[in-house]
């Protein structure tokens, strides 16, 4: 991203150009996945999905993704990419306990075309964890970089909520923040990230022996 009308969103321009910057910074040749990272309403959608065939193409990526799209955004885009010859491998939604969005339409359009999806903040930023019951950590995220986490989301309604849901966890024999990442691997073409080595080894012995819940 950089100032200017082309510095950003969904221009064939923008697209290239950043692909082309984050090639040369990593020192490789292509990556295995390139996103769109949310809908441009000022570039026609045919023109972001072109340049996405276009890098596929060009051999500097081998796949590509969107993310943030709506249902019927989804699912023109999936359809253009395929009328070009480049078919939509995944979508990069944000999805979690408190923000549910994507049940209201967009995981049934994603099946139907064949698309995956892979989740981001499915723990909402670490508030779904035990990590905020007790304070604020010095090397937490709200505190070394406030710009999209702020301590006043942390009201005492929320935090009920999540000592609620970690309590049902705990009763189940799992760590705190599993049942976040549950929900985020309920659908068979459903993934999550996780930002930690410590977090990934945490979160993985819920899937051993441990009921399955009904959200």
């Amino acid at each position: 991203m950089w100032p200017g009308p082309y510095g950003t969103l969904g221009s064939r321009k923008y697209l290239i150009a950043s692909l082309d910057q984050s090639l040369r910074r990593m020192g490789v040749d292509y990556v295995d996945i390139f996103y769109h990272h949310r809908p441009d309403p000022d570039t026609p959608l045919e023109e972001t999905m072109g340049a996405l065939d276009q890098i596929v193409r060009q051999g500097k990526a081998l796949y590509v993704g969107i993310s943030q799209y709506q249902p019927a955004e989804a699912e023109r885009a999936a359809n253009i990419l395929r009328s070009l010859g480049t078919p939509l491998l995944i979508h990069q939604p944000r999805y979690n306990m408190f923000d549910r969005w994507v049940e209201g339409g967009l995981l049934e359009v994603l099946e139907n075309q064949g698309v995956g999806a892979i989740a981001f903040s499915p723990l909402e930023q670490g508030i779904l964890t035990d990590k905020y019951l007790n304070g604020l950590p010095e090397d937490s995220r709200i505190v070394k970089d406030g710009r999209y986490l702020q301590k006043e989301k942390l009201t005492p309604e929320l935090m009920g909520k999540v000592r609620q849901l970690n309590e049902i966890a705990k009763g189940r024999g799992a760590v705190a923040g599993a049942n976040g990442h549950r929900l985020a691997s309920e659908r068979p073409t459903h993934y999550h990230s996780t930002g930690r080595c410590q977090q990934a080894e945490a979160n993985a012995g819920q899937y051993r022996d441990v009921e399955k819940p009904a959200f």
